[in-house]
């Protein structure tokens, strides 16, 4: 009965937990790294068409963005989720895999002028296809038998619509260990969503730090803080350009907008339009509201018993294809421009963000945590010149950081996370920045008398007996990171060794055709 911690360890994005126990190998997540690595992430130590299950705590790219290349090398499992989870992750993986062949195809049109080889993506919208296929949705807090000794239940983590923390019993040699994986618990008192749910007990907690030294500064009006931002802006005549992300942070932006017309906040701009420039959003603004009985809190379901859209209003302008996109800049009216991606490192907001930049009335407002050595962390930094599209732009907009919108928990909430369990062995600390994370570890361990560690990836755990082996970091070297291409040969490996491994029942004659057939492709690599 061993866990290996994957990714996300003394980092913010990448999350995946390997699990051998009762008889089966499972992932606890599968997520996408985002800005640049510090340390080498250890690799599963399992082919993929070895895993028989994963276990999703939201869609979130950073949990969720590489079920698809898991796909494409050879797995074909279920995909534990909650009821939303499953519903975002229809549409996030799917745009996760356009982002990827679009800017592949991009990149290779540039490799081409150099004479270089084209670049791949690291899948493509039939690996996605196939990962949202595997799927499986589950409601809260009920308990769920995936296998013999194994058993799970969802429990609202209130980060994201459908976002949960996993609590997971293992039953093996007639030992049970109950384990819980926090995912990304929620801040309080967001709008539309429900509060973290609590957790009374369990051996071992693996909890994330993303906000582990810091003590949110929420306004005491959001609302009337971010209508002040507004009315400065278009009373200069600019725009108020938002990196959101496409799921949860639009529609909660959207929700603040919503009052501040509501309550005429912007005085002598009463009218002014507000665009989401996100398909994907769009499409996550309707699976908010299929999923508002299991999700909302008391105040937005108040609104939905008067027969209102709490994220809808007069002025809202959503721009679905290219043309409404470029459209948008080139309508000279003071506006809010919401678009994805939230930390400016793909998509629509990179558009925006060269158009409007430049411009000292205009402002550029972030409402979202800015991971390290992102487009977004260097804005809020002060960056005077930033390079967008292969063009340099200068930074004379107004860039203003609005905090308490946070849809992570600080770190009084991660103290009332994980004060309600009792009973724990180990505490185990992921998801944060290197230093946050042996800050936040020290204090569970001399503040609230707990055995915590901040594991790097590779380290080990053994349910059965509590032996913890930690491993040394490895650091990311410039060229250590392999290419799209290379990850997706790998992928194709496990594949080839899943299919051989399964072939023994085969005739001779479908054998040594199998045979002759690899040996010749490998001839022809090593000629």
């Amino acid at each position: 009965m061993k866990l290996n911690f994957i990714g996300a360890d003394h980092e913010v994005t990448g999350s995946c937990t390997y699990l051998n126990a009762c008889g089966m190998h499972f992932l606890v997540d599968f997520g996408m790294e985002q800005g640049t690595d510090v340390f080498e992430n250890a690799q599963v130590p399992t082919a993929p068409s070895n895993i028989d299950f994963v276990l999703l705590t939201h869609a979130h790219i950073d949990h969720s963005g590489l079920l698809p290349l898991l796909y494409a090398g050879g797995f074909h499992g279920e995909i534990h989720c909650t009821e939303a989870t499953a519903d975002l992750c229809a549409i996030m993986l799917r745009d996760s895999a356009h982002i990827q062949e679009f800017e592949s195809e991009w990149r290779s049109r540039k490799a081409k002028r150099k004479g270089q080889d084209n670049v791949e993506p690291l899948y493509d919208i039939n690996d996605a296809e196939g990962a949202i296929k595997c799927l499986v949705p589950h409601e809260y807090d009920e308990i769920i038998d995936i296998s013999e000794g194994i058993k799970v239940r969802f429990t609202d983590a209130g980060h994201l619509l459908g976002s949960s923390s996993i609590e997971l019993w293992l039953t093996e040699e007639g030992q049970t260990r109950k384990i819980v994986f926090s995912g990304d618990i929620g801040n309080k008192r967001q709008p539309l969503i429900r509060d973290p749910q609590y957790i009374d007990d369990a051996d071992y907690a693996v909890m994330e730090s993303t906000y582990g030294t810091r003590l949110h500064e929420r306004p005491a009006d959001y609302a009337k803080a971010l209508a002040e931002v507004l009315k400065r802006t278009f009373d200069r005549g600019g725009n108020v350009v938002i990196p959101s992300f496409a799921v949860g942070r639009t529609q909660e932006m959207l929700y603040f907008l919503r009052q501040i017309k509501e309550q005429n906040l912007v005085e002598g701009h009463e009218d002014f339009p507000v665009y989401v420039d996100s398909p994907l959003a769009i499409e996550a603004t309707n699976i908010f509201m299929r999923n508002k009985h299991s999700c909302y809190d008391k105040e937005a379901l108040e609104y939905v018993s008067k027969g209102i859209n709490p994220v809808k209003f007069d002025g809202l302008r959503l721009a679905v294809t290219s043309d409404e996109s470029r459209a948008i800049n080139f309508d000279r009216i003071p506006k809010v421009i919401i678009s994805a991606s939230g930390m400016c490192e793909a998509g629509r907001i990179k558009h925006h963000l060269k158009h409007n930049l430049w411009r000292p009335e205009c402002t550029v407002v972030f409402v979202g945590y800015q991971a390290a050595n992102t487009l977004g962390r260097s804005l809020c930094e002060g960056v005077k010149k930033v390079k967008l599209f292969g063009e340099e732009i200068s930074v004379r907009a107004e860039v203003t950081i609005l905090p308490g919108v946070s849809g992570h928990a600080d770190k009084a909430g991660l103290d009332e996370w994980i004060g309600h369990i009792s009973g724990l062995k180990k505490v185990f600390v992921n998801h944060g920045e290197s230093a946050v994370a042996d800050q936040y570890t020290l204090h569970l361990r001399e503040d609230m008398g707990l055995d915590a560690y901040a594991p790097y990836s590779g380290a080990e755990l053994d349910l059965l007996t509590g032996e913890f082996n930690n491993t040394e970091p490895v650091y990311v070297t410039r060229t250590a990171k392999p290419s799209t291409a290379y990850q997706r040969l790998v992928a194709s490996l496990d594949r080839l060794t899943a299919i051989v491994q399964s072939s023994k029942g085969l005739t001779n004659k479908e054998l040594g055709k199998m045979a002759d057939t690899i040996a010749n492709l490998c001839q022809k690599w090593q000629d």
